[in-house]
């Protein structure tokens, strides 16, 4: 069948991420007898955190591999509001980024991943300010909702509650564990969740204490209980070091890619809460088989298997897994946990048959009425046979009757996508944003780590005398020349989606006030109008229509005409002659580290009408992380060329009026830094070097400047705070005068890694700060040089620009200009 929302689609996410796999994966023996001692093993840890790359990644590959516990991550958000190493993706794209590395971070170290529904807004300085934004009880709600669902044993913060130790949303993600902590076994809060789940107390609640910059040293008079979590598992063959810097390696966004490290390593955990113990954190934590009626005969069958299994044959183990399945089964039992060990405990009978099944594709993608030929291919290379396999998709049953041997069974299969079929968006991104979080009006969709619209079908067949039946998810499958065999989720998309080749449109004197608006037909051309929602018909042209045939597009060129001064947000949206409206761009995300991400957005653009003053001159821009500054300056109007390895001499440079570097370019960018010595030429002979925020570590030179200043630390995290300036600078005086309306409606934040101690050549007219704090001068700092001028600014122009922030805009071109 083809899974639509709800709980059709919750389920083939679970299994997939927990229990049965999309696809079949084969692994060693001695991984499938890990696996049953995992099965026996019935305790759980839930570890809280407040963003992708916070876990103690070490700590949770020891707990779930070692202890061969249950552990779940929750991170309150999904990073959205963090920098990208890798790509200009900020916000959402950042989030669904960081979700998929934190999906696969789990994947690499057993655990497993949560999130509630906050919106990583940014850099947050203490709890206090964290809450302004983030409305508490919903967030709150969350995290007891997690644990009532989730049912761990003991709770375990990255963080604790003293504020301003740490980011604000750090502390916040330690108050908010250790208040749910107290609220979870309570049934008169938050009642409305006991429609699913019921009332959970865990025992105890712990602070994983640590030390940001170096080992913990625990402190004289507390009790910790110390984890040794440096040792070596013989069943996986690594050590926990090494699933631990795997699993930390995954956050590629963030730069965390982790050496791993040797010997013996303490993870120290302090008790903030909950009943005392005297040996462990899991004292008085039953088994909780035992606890069942029946479920001793459960353990009596675990621990008969773990003396007897076979590695060298592991398919000889089968008849005692399916007695273990059947025992298991007897129990008729309705516990969450039950249901989960049940599908591990069939996937372990999968893997010891080493069966292999997939649901392919020779596509990525298709659209709602569409027409899509697949193909279910299953292998079982054991003795022992699998028979009555069936394979459903929508209402129609394809049957083959058995495999074993090596056998394979290949079912073509060609089905229609349902008119109905809603689009491949990622859940939290379907409804606009309650504030600073995301809306998710169904219930037991919150905390799942990643949904999208997911078609698949449901893969039956028999072992013995016990059938099997689970979902499987299709996948396009093909091979690529240097990486070999590649899958991706097969996704649901529009039949007609729109494309812009501008955020940003400003009708400002030198700049080109057209857009090109390209309506893209997945399967053929329709009549329509194009028009744009939000805009009066009188106040644009279309100035030409062409239709590219063998790419099935039809391409609108768009003028706008003067509407007055100040922005608007405009929708491009295509009518077909039928009626049916299409409004929304087709956006991908393609890692190779992640799978690929599709998602929705309006094709939206920013129409901006100023009187600002604009040379259009060339311009350098040297790429650093990854920005979208440089389409800003291009719509402006100015001849933008992207500088690269072989252009640092001086008479290159000599024909821009000013070089721009982008964010985080010493980070990254050896070439730049190589070449030092050639930009600060180029500004002793009359240049401009525009230099955007770095971090100050690893800095791939430290001599940024003609004269010396450090990267601080310094940031200002609340875009709305006050702005003092000195608008008799030179900067700030002209071509454009700026005044305080211009530090009105940004976004996210006024800027970050400031300059500290700066030369006294140096000149810094704008002091900013955060509520309650001291004021910095490191925003924006510049100095004469030569017959040239250098600037270094920590100002979020990487957020700004894009956003299409006015006065944010008009100060750049200062930058450029004065």
């Amino acid at each position: 069948m083809i899974y639509f929302r709800n709980f059709l689609i919750l389920t083939i996410l679970y299994i997939s991420a927990f229990g049965h796999p999309s696809f079949g994966q084969s692994i060693p023996s001695s991984q499938v007898y890990h696996s049953l001692l995992k099965l026996k093993e019935t305790k759980r840890v839930l570890y809280v955190a407040a963003h992708p790359d916070d876990e103690n990644t070490r700590l949770i590959a020891y707990l779930a591999n070692g202890e061969h516990a249950e552990v779940a991550y929750l991170s309150l958000t999904r990073g959205d509001g963090g920098q990208n190493l890798i790509g200009k993706e900020l916000g959402i794209e950042l989030g669904q980024i960081r979700t998929q590395e934190l999906i696969k971070a789990r994947q690499t170290d057993g655990g497993r991943q949560f999130f509630t529904r906050a919106l990583d807004f940014g850099y947050s300085k203490d709890p206090t300010e964290t809450l302004q934004n983030w409305e508490k009880e919903k967030v709150l709600a969350d995290v007891v909702w997690a644990i009532r669902k989730f049912q761990p044993d003991i709770i375990i913060t990255r963080f604790n509650t003293i504020p301003g130790v740490t980011h604000g949303h750090h502390t916040t993600s330690a108050i908010l564990a250790e208040e749910a902590f107290a609220l979870a076994g309570n049934a008169q809060a938050f009642p409305e969740q006991l429609k699913w789940v019921k009332p959970w107390q865990p025992k105890r609640i712990f602070f994983n204490a640590y030390n940001f910059r170096g080992e913990f040293e625990p402190e004289v008079g507390k009790k910790y209980y110390a984890f040794e979590v440096g040792g070596y598992d013989p069943l996986l063959g690594k050590t926990y070091h090494q699933i631990a810097a795997d699993s930390r390696t995954m956050h590629k966004s963030q730069g965390f890619g982790a050496t791993a490290g040797a010997g013996n390593a303490k993870d120290y955990m302090e008790q903030v809460g909950g009943e005392e113990y005297s040996q462990t954190p899991f004292d008085g934590v039953l088994n909780r088989w035992e606890q069942l009626p029946g479920g001793k005969a459960v353990l009596g069958q675990l621990d008969q298997m773990l003396k007897t299994f076979n590695f060298v044959q592991p398919d000889q183990n089968i008849p005692a897994l399916l007695l273990l399945r059947k025992l298991i089964l007897n129990l008729n039992s309705k516990e969450s946990w039950v249901i989960e060990k049940l599908e591990k405990l069939d996937q372990t009978i999968f893997n010891a048959l080493g069966l292999e099944y997939e649901y392919i594709a020779r596509k990525e993608i298709g659209f709602p009425g569409e027409s899509i030929k697949t193909e279910l291919v299953l292998t079982n290379p054991s003795t022992t046979a699998i028979t009555e396999v069936s394979f459903q998709v929508l209402d129609t049953y394809f049957i083959e009757k058995s495999a074993k041997e090596n056998a394979t069974i290949s079912l073509p299969i060609e089905f229609k996508i349902p008119e109905n079929t809603s689009y491949s968006q990622p859940y939290w991104l379907e409804n606009p944003l309650d504030g600073a979080l995301f809306s998710v009006p169904d219930q037991p969709q919150i905390g799942i780590p990643f949904s999208t619209q997911i078609v698949g079908g449901d893969l039956s067949f028999m072992i013995g005398d016990q059938q099997f039946k689970f979902p499987v998810q299709l996948f396009y499958k093909y091979n690529d020349q240097v990486d070999g065999e590649i899958k991706q989720p097969f996704t649901i998309v529009p039949e007609v989606d729109l494309s812009v080749s501008k955020d940003n449109v400003f009708l400002v004197s030198g700049a080109d006030p057209t857009v090109t608006v390209t309506v893209n037909f997945r399967n053929q051309f329709l009549d329509g109008d194009l028009d744009f929602e939000g805009l009066d018909p009188s106040l644009f042209r279309i100035l030409s229509v062409e239709d590219v045939v063998f790419q099935k597009r039809r391409v609108f060129k768009v003028a706008f005409l003067p509407n007055g001064s100040g922005k608007k947000v405009i929708t491009a949206r295509f009518t077909t002659t039928a009626g049916k409206q299409y409004d929304q761009i087709t956006k991908q995300i393609a890692y190779k580290h992640i799978p690929n991400l599709t998602y929705f957005s309006p094709a939206s653009i920013n129409l901006i009408q100023a009187d600002w003053k604009v040379s259009g001159e060339k311009i350098g821009y040297i790429a650093g992380a990854g920005d979208d500054v440089p389409g800003v300056l291009s719509a402006l109007g100015y001849k933008l060329t992207m500088i690269g390895p072989g252009d640092y001499s001086v008479d290159y440079l000599s024909q821009f009026k000013a070089i721009v570097v982008g964010i985080r370019a010493y980070n990254t960018n050896s070439e730049l830094a190589a070449n030092q010595a050639a930009l600060m030429g180029y500004v002793r002979a009359g240049g401009k070097l525009i230099v955007q925020y770095n971090t100050s570590s690893p800095l791939l030179t430290t001599q940024l400047g003609p004269y010396p200043f450090s990267i601080g630390r310094d940031r200002v995290t609340v875009q709305e705070s006050p702005v003092v300036a000195d608008f008799d600078s030179p900067i700030l005086k002209g071509p454009n005068p700026i005044s305080q309306e211009d530090f009105g409606g940004w976004v996210q934040e006024r800027g970050l890694y400031f300059a500290s101690n700066p030369d006294s050549k140096y000149q810094a007219p704008l002091t900013m700060q955060d509520p309650g704090e001291e004021a910095t001068t490191g925003s924006l700092i510049y100095a004469k040089f030569g017959e040239g001028s250098y600037l270094y600014t920590g100002i979020s122009f990487f957020r700004q620009l894009p956003s299409g922030v006015p006065g944010a805009i008009k100060l750049f071109i200062n930058l450029i200009e004065h």
